[in-house]
């Protein structure tokens, strides 16, 4: 959601004119995702991307419940 959420504001911002340079404005929401990801698994130490989906976590637990 970082890469999408930062792509749309660097969009805002420079306002891309063609399809080139929205390739280009995509590229860097997509870094702004990466560098922020590498930044919180350094400082934490565990991996934030995994195998696991989501769905089958949530849906385990009311099961549980």
């Amino acid at each position: 959601m970082l890469a999408e959420a930062s792509t749309k504001d660097i969009s805002q911002s420079t306002n891309p004119k063609d399809l080139e340079e929205s390739k280009i404005v995509a590229s860097q929401g997509g870094n702004v995702a990466k560098v922020a990801r590498e930044a919180l698994e350094s400082k934490t130490g565990k991996k934030v991307v995994t195998s696991k989906n989501a769905k089958n976590i949530l849906e385990n637990q009311k099961k549980i419940e």
